[in-house]
Parts: structure tokens; C-alpha cells; sequence
């Protein structure tokens, strides 16, 4: 099971592994109470893909065409991609305010996929 939330909720007990997705670390929290597991940076959206979409909903669809061209050719997918294999449970962790057009999103779709 593939979950997605916020970084700024509280942790649960039924996160499973909790991984941060985002390049950055979430404006004001706290490493000791996000609980994150693993911190997938390297399969974080570049900067350039990132300043481009500029979290706009109209340019979701191209954004999560583009993320995922740029997961084709990133070599940490695959070893991230093993890695949640292992867990029952995990939470993709992402701190963009629209919960439906992020990252995290792009990522469940993908591993739902596979």
C-alpha cells in the first residue's frame, strides 16, 4: 500500500515507512518529529522541472510527463523502486499545499503501476 501526505501533518503509526520525497527539506519542520525514514532526494524533480511547473494545475499533466522522463534516466529510481518493495506500508512524504498535482502523486502512479 502506497499512501501520500503532507510533511507538515503529524506522523501516524499506520505511515509504514515514511519517505520524504522532496530535493529540500520542508520550510519549518522539524527533523525529530517527521519520523522520516528515508529521504529520497536524488529522485526528488530537478530544480529546473520544479521552478517551471511552479506548482500550477494547468501544468500538471506535462509536469508528471516530464518527472517521469526524468525517472528514466535516474539512476537511484531503481534502488528507490526496491527499497518501498520491501515495506508493506509506505508514505510518500512531499510538502507542496495541492494535495492532488505534486510529486508524490507522480511516484504513487508509478509504483501502483509497476
Amino acid at each position: 500500500m502506497i499512501k501520500i501526505k503532507r510533511a507538515y501533518l503529524p506522523a501516524e503509526e499506520g505511515d509504514g515507512f515514511r519517505v520524504l520525497v522532496d530535493r529540500l527539506w520542508p520550510r519549518g519542520v522539524k527533523k525529530e518529529n517527521a519520523r522520516i525514514d528515508l529521504w529520497a532526494k536524488d529522485i526528488a524533480p530537478s530544480a529546473e522541472l520544479r521552478q517551471w511547473f511552479g506548482h500550477d494545475p494547468g501544468k500538471f499533466p506535462g509536469f508528471a510527463e516530464k518527472y517521469r522522463q526524468e525517472l528514466q534516466g535516474n539512476g537511484s529510481w531503481e534502488s528507490f523502486r526496491d527499497e518501498v518493495r520491501r515495506h508493506d506500508v509506505v508514505t510518500l512524504v512531499f510538502a507542496a499545499r495541492d494535495e492532488s498535482c505534486n510529486n508524490a502523486v507522480v511516484l504513487r502512479s508509478l509504483l501502483e503501476g509497476e
